[in-house]
């Protein structure tokens, strides 16, 4: 069986990438830009970084800012209404997942009409035309979605999120910047960070696995198991370092697949609008301690890269243990909450399993859950 392996053409990395944008615009003929960026980005004048240099030069662009932590129908379809009404012939994203998946439905769309309703957009659409040039500029250091095929979308009616999967999505260019990512709060940078090493051990322990993309994912949990909680502490280096380790993350992850860890996530993100990454910061012990059994030796190497010592000498069960463990106490040093008590409600426990066990996540798991599995994952928790 072939093994495709998609990877975005172009990336820009280290301080002061940005200034890379302007060159990259001209050389690409590009006339005007739609600007995707949520409204915070704005107010606090980090999206004006990338906007600034465009107009130094005489560049075009309009802005776009009606977008939510968790993208919404609405923010897509009024987003490709602007699109079409401002004239642009390329997009750039700038923020974290929010505004690049919103960036990527809007670009998608512009390119497939016939996929007007974003609904028609979940799991692998048949997608004829690629995205609408994309540039994109992420501000924080988790999703990777710079460098991914995928992006999600909340049906607010619904209390849903839905994945979509298309190679036609990924951005022309990455800057990943980490300049851009020094205003983030320590909250928020534990947040994405913990959410760059739950794509990183879920892509190393998917179904869909295989020696290339696990090249990625050892790296990128050796760089953010190191790099996190420097970067919590605001050191230039700890930044510098996550920036890196959740791209790696992304190359590996996009085109193998996740597990129950995004799914179950994905349901308290559309229920409660938990931001995604505490969700899976806060899932992601109790669901490798569930995946444990179908994922032979490579708990070891979790543990081995995560800096646990004489893993090479232990049992199955002692190394398997010290790989959670290691996560476990990765999460407590940088203060995210160890359970869903303030978050879930127990009597939404059936319609959380529901909808994680039709997440198209679930099928990637390395073990295979029953909605009772799932239900029993949430209820441990609370």
């Amino acid at each position: 069986m072939a093994q495709r392996f998609v990877l975005n053409e172009t990336s820009y990395h280290g301080s002061g990438a940005i200034t890379a944008i302007v060159p990259e615009v001209k050389r690409r003929g590009f006339k005007k830009a739609f600007v995707c960026s949520d409204p915070d980005l704005v107010k606090f004048n980090v999206t004006s970084k990338v906007t600034d240099l465009l107009g130094a030069e005489g560049m075009k662009y309009e802005l776009y800012s009606n977008i939510k932590p968790n993208p919404t129908i609405e923010n897509v379809q009024t987003g490709v209404a602007a699109f079409t009404k401002s004239g642009a012939d390329y997009l750039i994203a700038i923020g974290g997942g929010s505004s690049m998946d919103t960036a990527k439905a809007i670009g998608i769309i512009a390119a497939n009409p016939e996929f007007a309703d974003v609904r028609s957009l979940e799991g692998v659409a048949d997608t004829k035309n690629k995205s609408v040039p994309i540039i994109a500029v992420p501000t924080t250091a988790g999703t990777a979605a710079e460098v991914t095929i995928n992006y999600v979308i909340t049906d607010t009616e619904k209390k849903r999120k839905f994945v979509c999967v298309d190679p036609h999505d990924i951005p022309i260019l990455a800057v990943i910047d980490p300049d851009m990512m020094s205003s983030m709060p320590k909250g928020l940078t534990a947040a994405t960070g913990m959410d760059a090493l739950t794509h990183a051990i879920e892509g190393f322990i998917t179904k869909g696995a295989w020696e290339l993309s696990d090249m990625f994912h050892i790296k990128a949990i050796e760089i953010i198991s190191r790099s996190l909680r420097n970067a919590v502490a605001g050191t230039p280096e700890g930044r510098t370092d996550m920036a890196l380790g959740q791209y790696v993350a992304g190359m590996g992850f996009s085109n193998v697949g996740l597990g129950i860890v995004h799914s179950m996530a994905h349901s308290l993100g559309a229920f409660y609008d938990t931001p995604h990454g505490i969700a899976n910061a806060i899932l992601l012990p109790t669901i490798m301690e569930y995946n444990a059994p179908t994922t032979g030796t490579k708990y070891r190497d979790i543990a081995r890269v995560m800096g646990v010592t004489g893993t090479e000498k232990m049992t199955e069960a002692e190394y398997r243990k010290a790989a959670v463990d290691a996560v476990k106490k990765l999460a407590a040093d940088v203060g995210i909450p160890m359970n869903l008590k303030n978050i879930a409600k127990a009597e939404d426990v059936p319609q959380l399993a529901m909808s994680a066990i039709a997440d198209a996540c679930t099928p990637g798991n390395p073990r295979d859950p029953t909605v009772a599995d799932i239900s029993a994952l949430y209820t441990s928790l609370l």
